[in-house]
């Protein structure tokens, strides 16, 4: 269906100052306009509104029938679609384009009624960025989109023929037409009297071969299916042929001998859309009974703008035809902006602003329906550029019949403004309305609403009135309490946050936490920002804390990174500090379970962490959460202590207990099944093995290296005490061995050397050569031992070995 508007795309116009009647013409070039009669071809220069002035003319050898003026970079277009590689490509394509077009021509019954007189082929093209003087950074130019236009005598059909043959629109003219000829922004026919003009919707199918974000909550273009409309008509007598050039529609028009009216001393001016604005300059050179016409259609913007006008009479009326009108205003820009090559110095800064400007007239409309289409308020308002304070401030607020109503549209739009981070905060007053804008159209989004960083100025003492307004309407929930809680503490009631915070569990403050992150972390330019109820809960309830915000990550409400910086900003430490509320983060963490992606690298931050700390005898700042012994209770990657690990630490007293807390943690990471050990080796240096908790580690980490001989010569050295239970807990199996190869000759060589320690490598040696005469039979036992000890010290132990087997 075709609309009609009162509306004219046509300004002034002025006569060719041809000297022979035209046969054909065509425009081309910057300015130029070619115009053929017999065997003579006249060109002429086009310049804005000036008159038109000839360039120069030239003969053929013979009579001109046809004239086009054609662009290299079009040519290749066709061949681009071109399926052969023969000869006569484009008789071939348009053969091939025709077959595949099908319009409905059943109504028609006579032959004149499907005679084809118009066929048409219109690229546009997808061009780089302009620079500030509106050049084309790059000069190369891409097709974006193709478009196909053939008219009958009373209907034309536009198709769309890049990736498929598409049906656009179909135009029904009001009487027979001559001829058509299709711009980006219009459709132009001629009758034997009248220029109509229609609009078209090419820019609104290139918007979306060129934007993939189109139809998304981020941009929105009127559909390509909505009805075309035709403007007001312009009258001219005997009109035969039509061309367009740029911004001018050239016309010829030629007058039955017997209709050509008596020339008096002024033309006669031809109807316009404002008297002022038609400009007829007729040279003297003109004959009577044809014309050729330039006419120069008007700026879009000024167009545009007209429609603006003509759109108001139906603002207040909840109908589809402002929507319509002013979509039609929205595309005339937009394809004005596709051709930006065409644009005046500063038109484009004009444009843009009239683009911005319509889709905040969109928005506007879209915001006051209440139809499948209330969406669409989102994007459009996104593209104008308007804050949210601007947005609210087109809104009318009064109130009929007692009752406030707020359609869909406005509600999706500051709903989903209001969960965006626009670094935008709302007026106390702009606040308070759209918090009791929410409790009368969707009350189940209020606690959500306040959440949001744009409600910061909100009055808490209103914030509280609308929640406790829900409680009493039976709308209770674990997220009322938890926003009650948090504006209380803007109250600064802290009786009533603590009466808040008793009410639920803490696995049900998670869950509200999960619904409404928003309580606990925001974001500011692009910073995190941890709320007020954050920064109380860090030193009330840390462990509802940690717990929250896990919960955020495995939900994935918050990323890993993110959750780091939350725990130091909060904790206000540096990037380069690590807080013990972020260490017992990384610990829930490990608790929790994460793929085995995620365990290696929170491995490898606590043990970083906890070497740093051990190395500069560093307490934590905070008490932690968990203890070690929960730790290893809680989940298997924190691994049971060796049992010879508590005999070597049991010679250092630290008065520190986080200290000991921060080793036995380290160590049971490293018992534990999961760890890596080779990837913490390089990251020992910084924990010295002159110390009785350097040592434990690293003796711990060549044990699960496998480098026991190395660990039983560091023990012998530095804690003879340990060695037997080490040896008790590590020498099993294939490595039973050691026992008489590596620990009883390294004893009794330092039991000859005497010393300070000699007991305990004496009651050491005891311990293996137990454990070896039950291991080794007589005959194994005696090869053993040393060839210069004392038999009597042996001899129990022979005797043992000899009566084993008949003890068995």
């Amino acid at each position: 269906m075709v609309q009609l508007y009162n509306l004219h795309p046509f300004g002034s116009q002025q006569v060719v100052p041809c000297k022979l009647e035209p046969e054909r013409f065509c425009g081309g070039g910057r300015d130029a306009l070619f115009v053929a009669a017999g065997c003579k071809v006249e060109a002429f220069t086009v310049a804005g509104q000036e008159l038109c002035q000839p360039r120069c003319a030239f003969s053929t050898l013979g009579r001109v029938l046809r004239l086009a003026y054609s662009e290299a970079d079009l040519e290749v277009l066709i061949l681009k679609l071109e399926s052969g590689p023969k000869n006569g490509e484009r008789v071939i394509y348009i053969y091939i384009i025709c077959l595949r077009f099908a319009p409905d021509i059943s109504s028609y019954v006579l032959s004149d009624d499907i005679k084809l007189h118009s066929l048409q082929l219109l690229p546009i093209y997808q061009t780089g960025p302009l620079t500030s003087d509106g050049k084309n950074l790059s000069q190369e130019k891409e097709l974006l989109s193709l478009f196909c236009f053939f008219s009958l005598p009373h209907v034309g059909y536009l198709y769309m023929v890049v990736k498929s043959v598409e049906l656009m629109s179909v135009y029904q003219y009001p009487e027979k037409s001559q001829q058509a000829v299709l711009t980006p922004q219009f459709l132009h026919v001629i009758t034997s009297n009248n220029l109509q003009c229609f609009t078209v919707r090419c820019s609104a199918a290139a918007a979306r071969e060129e934007d993939p974000y189109m139809d998304t909550t981020l941009k929105a273009c009127p559909p390509v299916s909505m009805d075309v409309c035709a403007l007001r008509i312009q009258l001219f007598i005997g009109l035969k042929a039509i061309c367009h050039f740029k911004n001018h529609i050239i016309l010829l028009t030629k007058a039955d001998p017997e209709t050509i009216p008596e020339r008096r001393g002024s033309p006669k001016r031809l109807l316009s859309r404002k008297d002022t604005s038609v400009k007829i300059k007729i040279p003297p050179v003109a004959e009577a009974g044809w014309n050729l016409y330039i006419v120069n259609t008007i700026s879009p913007v000024q167009l545009y703008k007209e429609m603006i006008d003509y759109s108001n009479t139906y603002k207040t009326a909840k109908t589809q035809s402002c929507i319509h009108l002013l979509s039609e205003a929205h595309l005339l820009v937009r394809a004005a902006l596709m051709d930006a090559s065409q644009l005046e110095p500063g038109e484009k800064a004009e444009l843009l602003e009239a683009f911005k400007e319509s889709c905040g007239h969109l928005g506007d409309c879209y915001s006051r329906l209440d139809s499948q289409h209330s969406h669409l308020t989102l994007p459009y308002y996104k593209m104008s550029g308007l804050s949210m304070a601007e947005v609210l401030g087109r809104m009318d607020w009064t109130v009929e019949d007692g009752l406030q109503k707020y359609e869909k549209g406005l509600i999706f739009y500051i709903n989903h403004s209001l969960y965006e981070n626009l670094d935008e905060e709302l007026s106390e007053e702009l606040a308070a309305k759209v918090v009791q804008m929410f409790y009368v159209a969707e009350p189940k989004q209020v606690p959500h609403i306040l959440c949001s960083p744009s409600m910061k100025n909100i009055n808490p003492l209103t914030a509280m009135s609308y929640l406790r307004k829900l409680d009493t309407s039976g709308f209770s929930s674990i997220l009322v309490t938890l926003t009650k809680a948090a504006v209380a503490l803007k109250m600064g009631d802290l009786d009533m946050h603590r009466n808040e915070m008793k009410s639920h569990s803490e696995m049900k403050f998670v869950c509200g936490f999960i619904l409404e992150p928003r309580l606990l972390i925001q974001q500011k330019k692009g910073q995190i920002v941890p709320t007020e109820l954050a920064l109380y809960l860090k030193e009330t309830q840390p462990g509802l804390l940690v717990a929250s915000v896990l919960g955020l990550q495995k939900n994935n409400k918050i990323g890993i990174e993110e959750a780091d910086s939350f725990f130091k900003v909060l904790c206000a430490k540096d990037e380069d500090t690590i807080p013990q509320l972020l260490v017992d983060f990384w610990e829930a963490q490990i608790v929790a379970c994460l793929p085995d992606v995620l365990l290696q690298e929170l491995f490898f931050k606590l043990t970083s962490q906890y070497i740093w700390r051990l190395s500069k005898r560093q307490s934590p700042d905070t008490t932690p959460l968990r203890t070690s012994e929960d730790l290893i209770n809680a989940c298997s990657h924190y691994g049971l202590i060796y049992p010879w690990v508590h005999v070597l630490i049991s010679s250092d007293s630290l008065a520190d207990k986080n200290y000991t807390e921060d080793l036995s943690k380290l160590q049971s990471l490293i018992c534990g099944p999961s760890f890596d050990i080779a990837s913490i080796i390089p990251f020992l240096e910084p924990l010295s093995e002159d110390t009785i908790a350097g040592l434990s580690v690293h003796v711990l980490c060549r044990t699960r290296l496998k480098e026991y001989e190395q660990c039983i010569d560091i023990l012998l050295e530095r804690c003879p005490e340990a060695v037997i239970p080490y040896a008790n807990h590590e020498l099993k199996e294939e490595n039973r061995t050691l026992w008489w190869k590596k620990l009883l000759p390294e004893l009794c060589q330092r039991i000859k050397c005497g010393g300070e320690k000699y007991q305990l490598y004496l009651s050491s040696l005891k311990e293996t050569l137990s454990i070896v005469a039950v291991e080794l039979e007589l005959k194994d036992f005696m090869n053993v031992l040393p060839d210069d000890g004392t038999a009597a010290f042996f001899l129990p132990y022979l005797l043992y070995c000899s009566r084993k087997k008949s003890l068995t």
